[in-house]
């Protein structure tokens, strides 16, 4: 997704069937399955309009995706469009994990065709999407000699061996073979990153060798961006508003085997939402006047035959654990937990006034009952407030250090998300403003000897100095966040390289004035494991905690489903968890990382799925506050069962823009 674009139109196209046809029922053995030609895409030789939605199955719990791709199709959709995170499937080289039901990609588009739904699938392997990285693994940074987005031998093997591994599980799920996979995207909007044709025409290669169905490209509605992305052989096609678009396209592109039927690839529905006092969230009901837009959109796209579109998002989903990505414009821009979108399907998967809006448009040029009935949403749960009890100081959990006599980077210690503490003992006197490599990467909690001094805030284009003073075996501590990494720059951008220098922690030295200092521990920080609340007596007390909430802490509460909830429906345990006296942290359900939450907003609260709870047990909840030492009031966690936003100041940057 191309979130510089976002605001324009949303369209939808009609089609003239939407049951996936049998090749027996509607065409002779040498019809091909799925083709083409100037004006029209061709389902087993008859004319099929795509009107489709994104929607990313890694975003949503597994055992949700029939109930989302039924919705989609309640709403007159008749085809998916899914990105596939590679840094999913692929966490570590070569650990492929498609065996787990989250990744099990091709469960997801069968169910989809269980559902009458045809799939156009995006498998990268970049992606962007406001997801880490563009959806790239962090261990490529590792890899000797590897550029992304590039025509780069190191990146270009290891983008052939992660396509040749997800072509094995989803070959037999191409329409050539009786499945539902239409086409296949050529890279992502690569036209607003760079021109190196080289490169598209390695990747188009790649994909040519490892599927039957056609390719195309989809890239922005402006000369630059069309030529830059497009590439002998591939359909180009385009994203963002589909008149000017459209028009562009036919203007633009001129290599006839580049041509075909329209298709507005990324339609947007809104847009995400990002941290930050001044962010407030993106919402088509507050925007009246956007949704009389797509409804013009959807009525201009619709009375054109020959064209086609997917709505970017039709669900968004969650970028639940560490998965969000940022943007660097001068400072680090941030996407929150919630990728919600303002998308027609909400990110808890319920139905929207949008939604209704933008069915009841579709229906006006679909046959009369082809679009199923919706399904009913069910109540969310709502969960009294209870208490959060602290458990134990982060600090008092870390294991083994690795020890070098320089700041090595997250990655460099093979740690792909969370957090990493730098320990420094002072072997001489020094005082000063602390500079923690090149730049922050993200957020540094500075501390000496256990008391926090300050935040040095990459989402500020001019943080706070934190200035400390250390005597001779004094301990300073760094505890660096990784926010989440670039997933998005375009090309003339002055920062555009900062997407190919993903590492986070410390890059470079840390000095204090001009004094650089040498001799690290390192503590890597993933929280892959969380701590326990104690059993019999507790080893810390209220004392304890008292001196030293200047460090992080963790908080540990249970509740239990209450009495009147009696569907047997995940979906009726949905909520939203709130940390009401909560500053920064990160927050879990009986083990599963639900996301970040910050006070500063927008986002107050995180999606809760009913599928991580238990009936008739405790739950346990626990939560690292990052901030303790700002809290004024006891730690308590609450659901929602309807969530509100809102923004607050930032306490440790008040006058920091």
């Amino acid at each position: 997704m191309l979130f510089t674009k976002i605001a324009a139109a949303v369209a939808l196209l009609a089609t003239t069937t939407y049951a996936t046809p049998s090749p027996s029922s509607t065409a002779s053995a040498a019809t091909p399955a799925f083709t083409y030609n100037a004006t029209t895409f061709l389902l087993h030789g008859k004319p099929y309009q795509i009107i489709g939605g994104q929607m990313d199955p890694q975003r949503i719990p597994y055992q949700y995706w029939r109930d989302r791709l039924k919705r989609a199709r309640a709403m007159g959709l008749n085809t998916i469009f899914p990105y596939i995170f590679w840094d999913h499937l692929e966490p570590t080289q070569g650990a492929w994990t498609a065996d787990q039901p989250q990744n099990d990609v091709a469960a997801y588009i069968r169910t989809a065709q269980e559902e009458g739904l045809t799939v156009v699938l995006r498998p990268g392997p970049y992606i962007c999407g406001e997801h880490d990285f563009g959806g790239f693994p962090a261990w490529l940074s590792q890899v000797p000699g590897l550029v992304v987005r590039d025509y780069n031998q190191p990146y270009l093997n290891a983008s052939k061996s992660y396509l040749t591994k997800l072509a094995g599980e989803l070959k037999d799920l191409q329409v050539t073979n009786g499945g539902n996979i239409l086409m296949v995207q050529v890279e992502n909007e690569y036209g607003s990153f760079g021109e190196n044709h080289q490169y598209i025409g390695a990747l188009r290669d790649i994909l040519k060798g490892l599927f039957d169905v056609p390719l195309y490209t989809n890239d922005g509605g402006v000369d630059f961006t069309l030529e830059g992305g497009s590439i002998p052989g591939v359909l180009a096609e385009i994203d963002g508003d589909p008149s000017s678009g459209f028009n562009a396209r036919d203007m633009y592109i001129t290599d006839p085997s580049e041509l075909g039927p329209l298709l507005d690839g990324e339609y947007y529905t809104y847009a995400p939402d990002q941290w930050g006092s001044y962010n407030s969230h993106n919402s088509t009901e507050r925007d009246p006047q956007a949704v009389t837009q797509f409804v013009k959109d959807i009525d201009y796209v619709l009375g054109n035959k020959s064209a086609s579109i997917s709505f970017y998002m039709v669900h968004g989903g969650t970028n639940f654990g560490f998965d969000n990505g940022a943007l660097w414009q001068n400072r680090t821009t941030v996407f929150t937990t919630s990728y919600d979108y303002s998308a027609p399907i909400d990110e808890s998967g319920r139905t929207t006034n949008l939604y209704h809006t933008m069915r009841e448009t579709i229906a006006k040029y679909v046959p009369k009952g082809s679009i199923p009935d919706v399904p009913e949403d069910v109540p969310r749960m709502a969960v009294p407030e209870f208490q959060l009890k602290p458990i134990v100081p982060l600090f008092n959990t870390l294991g083994k250090p690795t020890t070098k006599a320089s700041p090595v980077t997250m990655e460099a210690l093979g740690e792909s998300y969370g957090f990493i503490l730098y320990e420094h003992t002072a072997t001489f006197p020094v005082s000063g403003v602390v500079h923690p490599g090149d730049r922050p990467r993200d957020r540094v909690l500075v501390y000496v000897n256990g008391v926090r001094k300050g935040v040095i805030d990459s989402q500020y284009q001019h943080p706070l100095n934190v200035t400390v003073s250390l005597k001779p075996r004094d301990k300073l501590q760094l505890l660096v966040e990784n926010l989440g990494r670039v997933d998005y720059y375009s090309r003339g951008n002055p920062y555009a390289d900062y997407l190919r220098q993903p590492e986070k922690g410390i890059v470079g030295d840390v000095t204090i004035g001009n004094k650089k200092l040498s001799g690290w521990d390192h503590y890597s920080i993933p929280l892959d494991d969380l701590p326990s609340a104690p059993q019999g007596p507790h080893p810390y007390d209220s004392e304890y905690f008292h001196q030293h909430q200047s460090t992080p802490i963790f908080y540990q509460g249970t509740f239990t489903i209450p009495s009147n909830i009696t569907s047997s429906d995940p979906a009726a345990l949905d909520t939203y968890l709130a940390v009401p006296a909560g500053i920064k942290g990160q927050a879990f359900v009986n083990g599963f990382n639900l996301g970040r939450y910050w006070l500063v907003g927008p986002q107050q609260s995180l999606y809760v799925p009913g599928t991580v709870l238990k009936r008739g047990s405790p739950n346990e909840v626990v939560v690292l506050e990052l901030e303790p030492d700002h809290i004024n009031a006891t730690m308590t966690a609450k659901g929602l069962g309807d969530r509100v936003w809102f923004n607050n100041p930032d306490p440790d940057c008040l006058r920091c823009v």
